[in-house]
């Protein structure tokens, strides 16, 4: 049997696109989140931003790995029971939204001072001045980093094999379990995969960051 047969190809193509499911999912709600805890931070509510400091610290110096085994095998303790899929679509999220708010709230804390004394002081509120003013401003600025950031998280969903989620690198092993001659063409063949992938994402980031110091 061929490594690269019909059959092989067509599972390694339904496991990238449960691979592209999750990341594109993730990647939504990293962006939603990690904006918002950005601001939070940023605008230093009392009490809350440093709870929240002190949460978002923790989960950027957890492996992964460990978060994904608290989703999948401890929430459902807890009463929470989500299939694999969704498992790891909140593991990823809660990691990404923490490394996507630091990135965001750097931005903001890169602008100039005032801007937001000066918008209130035009009797806009203060929300609207952080949402229409301050943050397409901090987007703009990190918007190359928040892509670097969403390239590992695409590779990150190869830790979800260890929870047997049916992406890429989970069937890719499935192929190569069958023939261990499979194995060089199986990561070959992952290897063109993930990087097709990750490298366009890079591109689009080089692109975004060559075009922001060309304004």
């Amino acid at each position: 049997m061929n490594a690269f047969s019909s059959e092989n190809i067509s599972f390694l193509l339904s496991g990238l696109w449960i691979t592209l499911q999750v990341a594109i999912i993730s990647v939504l709600l990293s962006i939603v989140f990690g904006m918002f805890l950005g601001m939070i931070r940023y605008i230093k509510i009392p009490y809350v931003s440093k709870v929240l400091g002190v949460i978002i610290d923790t989960l950027r110096n957890l492996p992964l790995l460990l978060i994904i085994f608290f989703t999948y095998f401890a929430l459902p303790q807890l009463g929470i029971k989500l299939d694999i899929f969704w498992s790891t679509v909140l593991a990823l999220s809660i990691f990404e939204s923490a490394m996507i708010s630091e990135i965001i709230r750097g931005g903001l804390q890169a602008l100039p001072e005032g801007q937001m004394e000066a918008g209130l002081a035009s009797g806009l509120k203060k929300s609207t001045v952080m949402c229409e003013i301050l943050l397409p401003q901090a987007i703009a600025s990190t918007l190359p980093s928040i892509v670097s950031q969403l390239i590992a998280l695409v590779k990150d969903t190869s830790l979800a094999t260890i929870i047997t989620l049916p992406e890429l690198t989970h069937n890719a092993k499935i192929i190569y379990a069958q023939d261990t001659n499979f194995v060089f063409p199986m990561f070959i063949a992952m290897a063109v995969m993930y990087f097709t992938i990750c490298y366009a994402l890079s591109l689009f980031a080089r692109y975004l960051k060559k075009n922001r110091y060309a304004a």
